[in-house]
């Protein structure tokens, strides 16, 4: 899937950028608070932000990466056959989630324009960190639409042993 490759590379190269930026911006504030005894004002404000975006493409490359937190022991009691059904359920509640979260960012977002709140220290629009969230969902809800592509076409996958997980 053409489209699965590109937000692999898009998403996976945004996350390593923010994390390099954001590194930097908070190098620089401790140096220039504690080498300098002055503090950049708008450094926290910026490196916060940045970890908003972050975290929410970060969790939409997660669901490609199966790396989100999974709690086994429901599923593994059900038997081999059921299992599929159990994971349908699993990607279909997860989606609804995603696009509950993604609806509800709009509607914030939408609030937030027509209020025009603005940070405390950059006094840029508040849309623009809040919008992480309805765009990092609704990335969610495609990743998860993919899953349930390739649940339906591959079957369950193979069950990762633990000891290949501590080999990655």
């Amino acid at each position: 899937m053409a489209v699965s490759k590109f937000l692999d590379n898009i998403e996976e190269y945004f996350c390593v950028w923010t994390m390099a930026i954001m590194t930097v911006i908070v190098f620089i504030q401790v140096v220039m608070r504690y080498v300098f005894s002055n503090s950049l004002s708008w450094s926290e404000e910026l490196a916060r932000f940045i970890f908003l975006w972050l975290s929410w493409i970060g969790a939409s490359y997660a669901v490609k990466e199966r790396s989100h937190f999974r709690v086994e022991m429901f599923a593994n009691m059900i038997k081999e056959k059921s299992r599929i059904y159990f994971e349908y359920m699993i990607l279909i509640v997860w989606f609804a989630f995603s696009f509950f979260l993604a609806w509800q960012g709009t509607m914030l977002l939408i609030f937030l324009q027509e209020t025009g709140q603005e940070s405390a220290a950059m006094r840029i629009p508040m849309t623009w960190p809040y919008a992480s969230v309805p765009v990092g969902c609704a990335l969610m809800c495609l990743r998860l639409l993919v899953e349930f592509y390739k649940l339906h076409k591959n079957g369950l996958p193979a069950p990762a042993s633990p000891a290949a997980e501590i080999m990655e």
